[in-house]
């Protein structure tokens, strides 16, 4: 018998639904469900809680084929974690872009200055950069909340976004003849593609 089987029958013997399983687990009600449905396998620490509460053993919970998948799943959840973090923190660090002398002042002013004292272009264009850097922002910390929930989905979304962002801003700044600028959010989506790549390509977080 599988662990989502034995998973089952312990729950179901106990008389217990997901949600009443969940908050003696302290754990999430789709967790339960995904263990459940064979999706993936528990941490060894859930592993341990799992046998505790229905004082069985480990070994009588799961395999030891299937306690290798659950520490692989659990090394790459921790690894995907890691790289979620740095890809908010990269986007959050947009905001730097606001008051560092990045940005050319026009013509007249050959000097870098930082977004907010741009004085020598238009008014749209300045509006356009302080909107994309916003978003950008706002967009990491979101991943930041989103972290903090088991929505593996959500996560790929905000990624995906991250991304397109950091394409667009290098994409604007260089169309405006903002050099520096362009180049630090190349160095981002630089840092960030080679960071979700593999992610991507496992099909995980």
């Amino acid at each position: 018998m599988e662990f989502n089987e034995k998973l089952q029958e312990l729950r179901k013997s106990r008389s217990l639904t997901q949600e009443e399983l969940a908050e003696a687990l302290f754990v999430s009600r789709t967790a339960i469900s995904k263990w459940e449905q064979g999706r993936g396998y528990p941490s060894l620490d859930s592993l341990k809680e799992i046998s505790r509460f229905f004082s069985v053993s480990i070994d009588d919970l799961i395999c030891s084929e299937e306690i290798i998948s659950a520490a692989t799943d659990e090394k790459k959840e921790c690894i995907d974690k890691y790289i979620s973090l740095i890809c908010n923190m990269l986007d959050i660090f947009f905001v730097l872009l606001l008051f560092l002398p990045v940005f050319g002042n026009g013509t007249d002013s050959p000097a870098s200055v930082p977004l907010y004292a741009i004085m020598g272009v238009s008014a749209w264009i300045k509006i356009v950069f302080s909107a994309l850097i916003g978003v950008a922002v706002l967009n990491g910390i979101c991943g930041v909340v989103i972290s903090h929930f088991d929505k593996t989905v959500w996560n790929r979304h905000r990624l995906v976004t991250g991304m397109v962002l950091s394409i667009a801003c290098a994409a604007v700044f260089i169309l405006t003849r903002q050099p520096y600028a362009g180049i630090i959010c190349l160095a981002i989506l630089v840092v960030k593609g080679l960071l979700i790549g593999p992610t991507f390509d496992g099909k995980s977080c």
